[in-house]
């Protein structure tokens, strides 16, 4: 397959599978609804570095054995769905933002711990996203589709990391743009005083995502 033609198809798949609706999708929205654009950047990163984890291994060959091996579907389903779990029960604990601001003020007494509790947030909010895309059990079949049946498994390895590279900022771009829109002044102003809502109703869809994939892999 000539090079063009399968960056082609690479973008138009790849932007079609990262604006599906899913865990990451969700996990950036609530992010970014609830703690502001700069947080909902760090979560895209983590996301796009947790992509890479799956593009490597696929370009190793072992998105195949992961594809066809149920025990390892199951394992990495079970993790998956835990995981989502877990997010989604501390966004259903969230309290109003009061409350936080309040308790954040009574804690910080220095300029300094601000400095820290900023540094540790922006790296737990990486985490998450990171975590949150690589114990996605689509992911390994995704990839099986891509560099087995959109690709052929003739092509060279730096065609194949340019390709890889390629999605890598596709996926941070699209959730990029998701940040910067749901960040608008206008829709964070609106959200607000309802963002302990908002967290909690997506910390419920993502336990919903999470109980659905342990469910299914039984």
């Amino acid at each position: 397959m000539e090079f063009w033609h399968g960056f082609l198809l690479i973008t138009s798949v790849h932007l079609l599978a990262a604006a599906s609706p899913g865990p990451d999708f969700v996990l950036v929205s609530r992010e970014t609804l609830t703690k502001g654009r700069r947080t909902g950047l760090f979560c895209s990163l983590g996301i796009t570095i947790g992509l890479a984890v799956h593009i490597i291994y696929s370009v190793l060959g072992l998105a195949a054995v992961i594809a066809h091996s149920q025990p390892l579907l199951t394992a990495i389903k079970w993790l998956g769905g835990g995981y989502l779990i877990y997010l989604g029960w501390q966004g259903i604990g969230a309290k109003p933002k009061q409350q936080v601001e309040t308790t954040t003020f009574t804690n910080n007494d220095n300029s300094n711990s601000n400095v820290t509790d900023k540094t540790e947030s922006s790296f737990a909010t990486l985490r998450r996203g990171f975590f949150c895309n690589v114990f996605n059990p689509k992911a390994p079949v995704y990839f099986v589709a891509i560099f087995t049946l959109v690709l052929s498994p003739d092509i060279p390895l730096w065609q194949l990391s340019i390709y890889g590279v390629w999605m890598m900022v596709l996926q941070m771009a699209w959730f990029s743009t998701v940040v910067m829109l749901l960040s608008i002044p206008a829709i964070l102003q609106r959200f607000g005083r309802i963002e302990h809502w908002i967290d909690r109703i997506l910390g419920s869809a993502m336990i919903v995502l999470g109980l659905n994939l342990i469910f299914r892999s039984r």
